[in-house]
């Protein structure tokens, strides 16, 4: 008692409508989702966050019965959670960061991929 199921496929080629205005069209290059930019700017961020981890560590004490006042030193209350901050928008940008095509660029690319 199995069903049989039939698989047709479609094949209309109906051409697809042109409606999107020049503004909404957004090109994309095959390839790599990030350039060198982009590479480089989380090089740099990275590199700020370590810093900035850096700056906060330390403080301790090497006996647990003492209290050091240390731990509320400028540089670990200030400092170092501003340049972690930095260094996190520093990685948003690098992430969301998409350099602007020439205008001869974004014409050969639309007229490769209208071929």
């Amino acid at each position: 008692m199995a069903k049989s199921v039939s698989t047709t496929k479609h094949t209309s080629k109906k051409p697809i409508p042109k409606t999107a205005s020049k503004k909404q069209t957004s090109v994309w290059a095959p390839g790599m989702p990030f350039g060198k930019i982009n590479y480089l700017l989380m090089i740099g961020g990275i590199l700020i966050l370590l810093l900035g981890y850096f700056l906060l560590a330390g403080g301790g004490t090497d006996n647990p019965t003492e209290f050091s006042e240390a731990i509320f030193d400028t540089r670990r209350l200030y400092i170092a959670p501003i340049v972690l901050v930095i260094g996190f928008l520093i990685e948003l940008v690098a992430i969301m960061y998409r350099p602007k095509i020439k205008e001869e660029e974004e014409n050969s690319i639309a007229s490769e991929n209208k071929e």
